[in-house]
């Protein structure tokens, strides 16, 4: 397993293992367009993938222009093997090295991942949009269960 950064190269990849997901998935894979991705991990943040046998078969992506996480997905062939853990730590160490601001993110309610972002110590502020719970990040947050997760 190999963890890094994106390259645009990567996007077709990417893509692939965003319309893979059972949880969150898109309800049209066009709203995601191969622009958009990069965007994201060339001018607006950055991204992270991980590799197995020369295959991406996960990948986060922090936005700083929104403070926003934009992606983290696993492919499903490939999840409950830390993959998501790895690319979280990742991408928010480097977060927290750019801005101290806040970072939120939004998930659906009911899912692997708004346990995981529990778990992780992101606290719940609300809702975004009808059909996401908002989680946030605070740096002091971060540091202290960074060290426990």
């Amino acid at each position: 397993m190999m963890i890094r950064e994106a390259k645009i190269d990567d996007i077709q990849q990417i893509q692939t293992v965003r319309n893979s997901v059972k949880e969150n998935a898109l309800s049209n894979p066009n709203l995601v367009t191969d622009n958009d991705c990069e965007e994201f991990i060339s001018l607006r943040g950055k991204g992270w993938v991980c590799e197995m046998d020369k295959q991406i078969v996960g990948f986060a992506i922090a936005d700083l222009k929104e403070n926003n996480i934009w992606a983290l997905f696993v492919d499903p062939e490939y999840e409950r093997k830390g993959i998501g853990k790895k690319l979280h730590r990742k991408m928010l160490d480097w977060y927290f090295t750019q801005t101290k601001e806040k970072i939120w993110l939004g998930t659906a309610f009911n899912t692997r991942a708004e346990k995981f972002y529990r778990k992780a110590g992101w606290i719940e502020v609300g809702t975004h949009g009808p059909k996401e719970i908002k989680f946030e990040m605070t740096y002091n947050n971060w540091i202290s269960n960074s060290k426990q997760y």
